[in-house]
């Protein structure tokens, strides 16, 4: 399964062993090795190769999210670093009298430097110094020319002097052009590729030179990269939600733009609203404790299709995002909090329809319920109960709307029923996971907590991973969802007793950032110890303009 989705460094690691001659162990297991077909891994004897692995009413979706926290570091971006190691490596060729373990590539910690250096352009304040500066762009795209050079120089000389090399220097020189070519994607792919994507997300963002509002598209866009991979779990359906909090006099400020704009009539429209479905726009006051008055606004976007190719969900809501002129002026102004959560669905449990795609929401059918605050949710998994939940909702308040069939419906709304008893947000959470039966992964941001997810798991059904960047966090169903943004992770472990993570934008960031819970309540410690770090690239699961993985 696994090779499919990563056979670069499977199979070349295999190639590597058997060239060296002496793994004579592992050249005869080969001989050993059984193959079946449609067979499930469960049954399948000992060492045996599977092709189409039988998995039976197995069903998968994708959970993407982002929070960034406000503790986040950056700088601007020092080309000089980049100018430092570079050479070093480029001196340290196969084509002169060297030390391949020691000198290669300048070995393992120069290269460990480029791709450190490479981690902190990422952040938001350094990229945005990219972002609005030609001269750097440039720069940048000289030193991805040069490492290119250095690439392809070097493999070529690989190929020739591997007969004069042992086995342990083969193996060390092919282990660093993998990580040379790690490097050089980083670059190309999801520094400056992605200034390319930001750009066409926000036309105008270029010249404006906003860093506030290009810390917006950027976290939409990067939550979309993620969806885009995850939709080889399935693909009928995507969402996204962003969510904003501000204070009331900077709405009013953004309220009279849009009034001059001439986009008020528009907004009305995209307000009166039952069924979260695309282009929907929720609006919501809140009061907190010390008594300022907020005011959040979130903007959903959905594409639903029962046919049709990976990626093509993910062009639709990124050419909706481009065109709406409401996000494009509100993500200038100054906002208390923000956070993006998106999904990809499978159909599992209800329609392939816009308004069973998630995120779903609270909004009651009848007008004259109301709701407590804004609550969107993605799910991977089923609700097992859902039927009984439905009918339970249902007779304490009141029908959910004809066109919504989905089980993830009962989520916010079993959240809201807690709400309404006087449970404060994360405890109303923790009461709904509790309800469902089943295996899940579960996602929620709220304006009720503004600038925090919310991520339930339980069974081994379905797995969550945290992405752990240096100035946010991204929470993905699969680790190929959060490898762009970074390579430390944790995963949720909640098979047996449930899990519960909150991200929030307020905490330091890192692993003394992350909360977390049994579904019971008792508090799980997150220690640097239980941090990972992947061993795959996002070039590692790369497409390469296949259609689809299968004819890669």
């Amino acid at each position: 399964e696994d090779t499919m989705l990563y056979p670069k460094r499977s199979f070349s690691n295999l190639i590597r062993k058997i060239n060296s001659f002496k793994h004579t162990e592992l050249i005869r297991r080969m001989g050993d090795i059984k193959v079946e077909f449609g067979t499930s891994p469960v049954r399948a004897r000992a060492n045996t190769l599977i092709f189409f692995p039988f998995r039976p009413l197995t069903f998968y979706c994708g959970i993407s999210a982002l929070v960034a926290f406000k503790g986040g570091s950056g700088s601007v971006f020092n080309p000089d670093r980049l100018n430092k190691v570079i050479p070093e490596i480029d001196s340290s060729s196969l084509a002169e009298a060297i030390s391949i373990e020691t000198e290669f590539l300048g070995g393992e910690k120069e290269l460990d430097a480029l791709f450190g250096i490479l981690q902190e352009i990422k952040q938001e304040a350094c990229f945005g110094d990219i972002f609005f500066n030609p001269d750097k762009q440039a720069q940048l795209n000289e030193a991805a020319a040069k490492l290119k050079e250095i690439l392809e120089r070097e493999t070529g000389l690989s190929r020739e002097k591997s007969d004069a090399m042992s086995a342990a220097e083969v193996e060390t020189v092919s282990s660093r052009l993998e990580k040379l070519s790690d490097i050089l994607w980083c670059m190309e792919k999801e520094i400056l590729d992605n200034i390319t994507a930001i750009q066409k997300l926000s036309i105008d963002l270029k010249e404006s030179k906003d860093t506030k509002s290009l810390s917006v598209f950027k976290r939409i866009n990067a939550v979309l990269n993620s969806i885009d991979r995850l939709e080889v779990r399935g693909r009928d359906s995507s969402g996204i939600s962003v969510l904003f909090t501000f204070t009331k006099q900077e709405f009013e400020n953004f309220r009279e733009k849009m009034l001059k704009a001439g986009l008020s009539e528009r907004l009305k429209q995209r307000t009166n609203h039952l069924v979260l479905s695309n282009n929907s726009i929720t609006i919501n006051d809140t009061y907190p404790e010390n008594g300022t008055h907020h005011v959040s606004i979130s903007f959903v976007y959905k594409f639903a299709a029962e046919i049709g190719a990976l990626g093509d969900n993910v062009a639709f809501i990124r050419s909706q995002i481009k065109n709406d002129l409401m996000l494009q002026l509100l993500s200038s102004f100054n906002f208390l909090g923000n956070s993006v959560s998106a999904h990809t669905r499978w159909a599992s449990v209800g329609d392939i329809s816009v308004a069973n795609c998630h995120p779903v929401d609270n909004t009651p059918t009848d007008h004259e319920i109301s709701r407590n605050g804004i609550i969107h949710v993605c799910l991977n998994g089923d609700i097992d109960n859902y039927l009984e939940l439905k009918t339970e909702h249902e007779a304490r308040y009141d029908k959910i709307h004809p066109e919504i069939n989905t089980d993830t419906k009962l989520i916010p709304l079993q959240i809201e029923h807690y709400l309404r008893l006087g449970h404060p947000l994360e405890e109303s959470f923790r009461l709904a996971v509790n309800d469902f039966e089943g295996s899940h992964a579960i996602s929620m941001h709220s304006n009720l907590a503004p600038g925090r997810l919310f991520l339930a798991q339980k069974g081994s059904g379905q797995a969550i991973f945290v992405g752990i960047a240096k100035d946010h966090y991204i929470a993905a169903s699969e680790l190929y969802g959060i490898v762009e943004e970074t390579q430390d992770y944790i995963k949720l472990n909640g098979e047996d007793k449930g899990q519960i993570v909150i991200l929030d934008q307020e905490s330091a960031g890192g692993v003394d950032g992350i909360r977390s819970l049994y579904y019971d309540g008792a508090p799980i410690a997150i220690s640097e110890d239980q941090v990972l770090n992947s061993q795959i690239t996002s070039r590692d699961i790369d497409r390469q303009n296949f259609p689809h993985y299968f004819l890669k």
